[in-house]
């Protein structure tokens, strides 16, 4: 378990907090492509890290993410006119381009000395796989461009799409790196025998530390047919990657897919979880049935979500729709949607809903735990080491961009890692 002082060095992320300047330190996704579609569209709110921003495209399809409000009286640039490579207030007629340099203050005499002493906060950004991604931190310490295989993958055969949850960032990065729960949580058929999960209830976990976080991987024993091993990536600070959950039917095919997820922080109580799905083999077809079927199986459809947001239908404020039928006799936790089962227990592990922060002081942790704990522990080392003026684990993409997740039966007695080798090595 953590103290309650480490707690609050973990979870709180607002500007000038530990864990904030910790994140600032990285890229994070700040908003889906397809969210800003067209240049000099309509601007688009976001809250990051506790900060209201807003991002646009302007006139030459350029990206820029600034404050959400005006230097001159706070009016919201939210109503602002994007027109003519910048965003003009609409209260005075300021205008700012992405840079945040003030270029035009028709409200003000001509020749004023103002206008070259006004600026407004901007933060880098560039998009790829999908994404807009944007860098919050000093600028002399702005580190390279992740590179993950994802990123490098065809839009045709990468699928990204977002989710909101209402919780702490941290609830929902450690259920992700949690795969002891998708034997209990994620049993979607009490009646199925080939679910390899379900063979073994408790994983032996295996963590190595690398310099972008660490590769995990459990192992589940399937008797006479040998150990089922799922190899996991943490991608530091808030990003995990797997491999496809397989069963078994007295053989295994391989699937080429991977899948993960960001965890990014909108402020200390809420999270934007970015969902990646993409085809780990240039040869096989990430079709568009594909990709249905796994959002639905998810609980992340069209039809599952409130329209015109990132919001579940399924929520809190309906117990997440449960059926205490299906409950009996159907699934594990009456709940449709993997996604959503996950949400329904991470965002009430508090008393009330005031303030969503799990009381980690209060744990008892188990050996199946051992990821958990190995992330926390990174975490608070890397604050301890920006807190000091060094760089976090992480920044460099050459360690990341040539590894991905894998899962697969591997004999009794073999090396799993000698095994699954020529699968945890990217293609794209």
């Amino acid at each position: 378990m953590l103290t309650a002082a480490e707690n609050e060095r973990v979870t709180r992320v607002g500007p000038g907090t530990p864990c904030g300047n910790l994140l600032r330190r990285y890229w994070l996704p700040a908003c889906l492509s397809s969210e800003l579609p067209e240049p000099d569209g309509a601007p688009l709110r976001l809250r990051l890290l506790g900060e209201d921003l807003i991002a646009f495209r302007d006139s030459d399809g350029q990206l820029g993410l600034v404050d959400a409000y005006c230097p001159h009286r706070r009016a919201p640039l939210f109503f602002a006119r994007n027109e003519e490579c910048g965003l003009r207030c609409v209260y005075h007629g300021w205008k700012f381009d992405r840079a945040g340099n003030c270029v035009d203050m028709p409200s003000e005499p001509a020749g004023t000395t103002l206008q070259a002493r006004v600026k407004l906060v901007a933060y880098p950004c560039f998009e790829q796989g999908g994404v807009v991604w944007a860098y919050m931190g000093p600028k002399d310490k702005e580190p390279p461009h992740p590179d993950y295989e994802w990123m490098r993958a065809p839009d045709s055969q990468r699928h990204v799409s977002k989710t909101f949850e209402g919780c702490n960032y941290l609830q929902g990065l450690e259920g992700g790196l949690d795969t002891a729960h998708s034997s209990f949580a994620h049993n979607n058929n009490l009646t199925s025998k080939n679910e390899l999960r379900l063979r073994d209830k408790a994983p032996r976990i295996e963590v190595e530390r690398t310099d972008y976080g660490y590769t995990y991987s459990s192992h589940r024993s399937l008797g006479d047919d040998g150990f089922y091993v799922r190899a996991y990536h943490y991608f530091m600070p808030t990003g995990q990657q797997r491999g496809h959950v397989r069963t078994w039917d007295g053989k295994m095919t391989a699937v080429p897919r991977n899948f993960g997820h960001i965890w990014v922080p909108i402020d200390d109580v809420t999270t934007w979880v970015y969902n990646i799905h993409y085809n780990c083999d240039p040869h096989v077809q990430l079709t568009p049935e594909l990709i249905a079927e796994h959002e639905a199986e998810f609980g992340r459809a069209p039809e599952d979500i409130i329209a015109g947001t990132f919001r579940l239908k399924r929520n809190r404020s309906n117990d997440y729709m449960i059926d205490r039928a299906a409950q009996k006799t159907k699934t594990f936790t009456g709940i449709a949607g993997v996604n959503t089962q996950d949400f329904a227990l991470q965002e009430n592990m508090v008393q009330g809903n005031m303030e969503p922060i799990c009381d980690r002081s209060k744990e008892f942790l188990g050996t199946s735990d051992k990821a958990i704990v190995a992330m926390r522990r990174l975490l608070l080392e890397a604050i301890a080491v920006v807190e000091a003026g060094g760089d976090p684990r992480g920044l460099n993409p050459a360690s990341h961009r040539s590894v991905r997740a894998w899962d697969n039966i591997v004999p009794t007695g073999a090396d799993w890692q000698s095994v699954l080798a020529p699968d945890l090595m990217t293609q794209w």
